[in-house]
């Protein structure tokens, strides 16, 4: 038997299904159909050292690990933009405001960045935790109730001053400033008015015939797999989700999820099907004319793994009908109605759906209501 590969995005994935949301080891590794030992092992690795972990196969040469190092240096930089950005206005607060951000964000980043960008002490953190909270904390913890409570009831839709209304009309005395720095806090913000979707703008190098031709049927895996990329919002910006489903099974075989919408984004999902139903044969792959899938870096990676390329019609979304439906499925049953504060929260929720529950448990109508794995199994057997 061939040895199953993962990408680094599905390990880390999968380590902060443990980490940071509480599902244990024994439970997540059956959810994502892995042996206990290698999720355990994929804990410890990035426990160790969370930049480095998962470098690839083999060890890294030189110029790869500067490559590392540069990649990581990187990150923490745009972490403490996105601390800065998020805690704004916090630097002229006190001590006690500082901490309360760096213990309710310590699952996002790590420890060390956040005091490092609030000017803080680790072992002033630490010293804090063990002391109970001030008299301004437990005000601050009582009125932030009533502000979630007011913006949760207005569906989400309410800023500061109209929140302000709401606890003045209850009797509550606060400034304005003082609801503006809890709604901060909290990650409260009114969901925005309509926003255009990003355009694509990049060049089509070539564009191939719809040889699919709306067949959505297949006779065996891998056969026929369809692809495509659809996007999330978040309080940080938009999430780009990419996906390759296999049509005989409507199973998810491949994602990748990334901040940008560039071909690397649907060349890293494709990669993750290949790794993981090994190299196809005679395998047809359709995608809509993007940029991305119509990329030099992508068509080479088609090319190489003997992938016949097919392509909807321009403006012609029923031509990838099979791939829409996964979307809207993804959106009405989990995303619809979700405020994501982070991409990272969107990535853990959609990496959820797909592993733990569209693969392994929903019941899909066109495979005689069986889940995509549980369809596969039944196939084998027969």
């Amino acid at each position: 038997m061939e040895r199953r590969r993962h990408s680094r995005e599905f390990k880390l994935e999968a380590v902060r299904l443990v980490r940071e949301r509480g599902v244990s080891i024994a439970q997540a590794a059956r959810d994502l159909d892995l042996h206990v030992n290698v999720l355990r092992k994929w804990v410890r690795e990035f426990e160790a050292d969370a930049g480095a972990a998962f470098p690839g196969h083999g060890n890294l040469k030189p110029e790869q690990q500067e490559i590392e190092r540069l990649r990581r240096e990187l990150a923490k930089m745009k972490a403490e933009r996105d601390i800065l950005k998020k805690a704004a206005g916090l630097l002229r607060e006190g001590l006690d405001m500082r901490f309360a951000f760096v213990a309710k964000h310590r699952g996002i980043w790590p420890i060390s960045w956040i005091c490092e960008a609030l000017g803080v002490s680790r072992s002033g953190f630490h010293a804090w935790l063990k002391r109970g909270p001030s008299a301004r904390s437990k005000s601050d913890e009582k009125l932030g109730a009533k502000v979630r409570a007011s913006f949760v009831a207005s569906d989400r839709t309410y800023g500061s001053r109209r929140v302000w209304h709401d606890l003045l009309a209850e009797g509550l005395s606060c400034g304005l400033h003082r609801v503006e720095r809890l709604m901060r806090l909290e990650g409260l913000r009114a969901r925005p008015r309509r926003r255009s979707l990003p355009k694509d703008d990049g060049t089509r190098s070539m564009i191939a015939d719809n040889v699919l031709d709306r067949q959505f049927s297949a006779d065996r895996p891998n056969q026929k797999w369809v692809a495509d990329f659809t996007y999330i919002w978040t309080a940080q910006g938009w999430l780009y989700v990419a996906a390759v489903i296999d049509l005989f099974s409507r199973r998810v075989v491949g994602w990748s999820m990334r901040d940008t919408m560039t071909s690397q984004l649907v060349t890293d999902a494709l990669i993750m099907a290949i790794w993981r139903r090994g190299k196809p044969h005679a395998l047809l792959h359709h995608s809509d004319q993007g940029s991305q899938y119509t990329s030099e870096q992508f068509q080479r990676l088609m090319t190489d793994n003997g992938v016949s390329c097919s392509m909807s019609r321009s403006g012609n979304v029923w031509d990838n009908a099979a791939m829409e439906s996964f979307f809207s499925s993804l959106k009405t049953e989990r995303i619809a109605r979700k405020v994501y504060r982070t991409r990272d929260q969107a990535k853990a929720d959609v990496f959820d759906y797909i592993e733990r529950f569209y693969n392994p448990r929903r019941r899909h109508s066109t495979l005689g209501y069986l889940s995509p794995i549980d369809f596969e199994k039944l196939s084998e057997v027969a």
